[in-house]
């Protein structure tokens, strides 16, 4: 009995999340208010179904009351972040809003099938998160010195850095995280961020070729100071991110042909540098040539996605927990065992779905600083969402970050509870903006 409802609910997942990823891009067809919250409240509905198909099938794989709580508190938290939200903020995105409950609704599902007791700390993460960032919308629509303190961004950033490359903890070869009172966090997570926002406001002031190359050595120093933590994931991501709003600012195709030339030439130099990269290329080249060695966590990666196929083996029926670092680096390979190839491709489509968003957005402010701080924000996201599934899926070497909302990691967590939050305050600035010429003009 528990095999043939773990199998149905299998498949009524596939199909609920189907039509959820459905509205996520029927969203952006929809022209008036009504049409868009009517397919927002079908999202939400099919958000809450998956969640209480898994929570029955994990009920009846563990046989524990806790597990029953568990999904029932996450019900609960789904239902006052989106009340508590929209209540304070009227024209919130709620695309946005279903999107961040669907991709952290996913992660609990499967933390709580690899490790129950990691499954509850990330919960606790995301409720305080969850409405300690609740306060970014209010202070983006109300505060306009933000543009104004760029080396305050740029300092913090660079200091943090330097902290962790001196004294940090290191993981798998690279120095990622600081620990303080017990706990550990990573400082690039939240540096990517003060990034942006220093690029954003030295780009606002001027793009004449002396404030380039200052704020272009900046932006190297960021970079460089990654390096040598050997935290080159992160590093790219800061890379790609500032050639990218390089090029949005100035429009300068030069630019951004210099840009990709030296970063052609640093990923060589970081090949013959740095043993630990060396051993993560030639995984990814070949990875059954040592597939009890270096090449083990891609091709269990890669045997997973296909033993899944596209329906999935069911909740509690793979064995994820046989990929290295699963939890956090290698997430996608355990959806795609146990929920399948189809909703895999749905968990891509709604990171797609949240990017397209963020360019929307970014096309509709008139103020280059916001402009480029919702470019920014949008590479950074989609960036470290390509650069996860595609060390997942062995279409590039892994780099070792994490799938933003999905995976398993505090610093993550709040990094992307943070970058979400200044997206809804340009979005709901832009949106009562709006509302206010409408006005003017009845």
């Amino acid at each position: 009995m528990v095999n043939l409802i773990t199998t149905l609910s299998q498949y009524l997942i596939i199909l609920l999340i189907a039509i959820y990823t459905c509205y996520n891009f029927r969203f952006f067809a929809m022209t008036d208010e009504y049409s868009r919250r009517r397919v927002c409240r079908f999202q939400t509905v099919s958000m809450y179904l998956i969640l209480i198909l898994a929570g029955v099938v994990s009920y009846l794989w563990t046989e524990s009351q806790t597990m029953l709580v568990f999904f029932g508190a996450q019900a609960l938290f789904f239902t006052l972040y989106l009340v508590f939200y929209t209540l304070f903020y009227r024209n919130a995105s709620r695309l946005l809003l279903n999107n961040t409950c669907m991709l952290l609704c996913t992660g609990f599902i499967m933390l709580s099938r690899l490790s129950f007791e990691r499954a509850v700390r990330q919960f606790a993460i995301v409720c305080v998160a969850a409405f300690l960032t609740m306060i970014i919308p209010y202070i983006i629509d109300r505060t306009w010195q933000l543009s104004k303190i760029p080396w305050v961004y740029g300092g913090i950033g660079l200091l943090l850095l330097v902290i962790v490359c001196v004294m940090g903890n290191s993981s798998f070869g690279a120095q990622l995280s600081i620990s303080i009172g017990g706990f550990a966090f990573q400082p690039s997570e939240f540096v990517k961020l003060s990034f942006v926002f220093f690029v954003a406001t030295m780009f606002y002031r001027s793009v004449d070729f002396k404030n380039i190359v200052i704020t272009t050595g900046a932006a190297a120093a960021h970079v460089l100071i990654l390096v040598l933590s050997k935290d080159l994931g992160s590093a790219l991501i800061f890379f790609i991110t500032y050639l990218l709003m390089l090029f949005i600012a100035t429009g300068s195709w030069l630019y951004l042909g210099a840009g990709m030339g030296c970063g052609t030439a640093a990923a060589v130099i970081a090949y013959s540098l740095f043993s630990h990269v060396r051993v993560r290329v030639e995984a990814w080249m070949d990875p059954w040539a040592d597939i009890a060695g270096k090449g083990y966590q891609i091709t269990q990666s890669l045997f997973a996605i296909g033993t899944g196929g596209w329906f999935g083996m069911g909740l509690y029926q793979g064995m994820p927990s046989k990929i290295p670092v699963v939890e956090k680096d290698f997430i996608f390979a355990a959806i795609s065992e146990e929920m399948g190839g189809i909703y895999a491709l749905c968990i891509i489509l709604i990171c797609l779905g949240c990017f397209m968003q963020f360019m929307l957005i970014a096309t509709r402010m008139q103020a280059l600083f916001y402009r480029l701080i919702a470019f920014g924000f949008g590479i950074v996201y989609v960036v470290q969402v390509f650069l996860t599934i595609g060390g997942v899926i062995k279409f590039i070497p892994s780099t070792g970050v994490t799938l933003p909302f999905v995976s398993y990691g505090g610093s993550s967590i709040l990094s992307t509870f943070i970058l979400f939050g200044v997206i809804q305050g340009l979005y709901i600035l832009k949106r009562n903006e709006e509302e206010e010429e409408n006005e003017k003009a009845q």
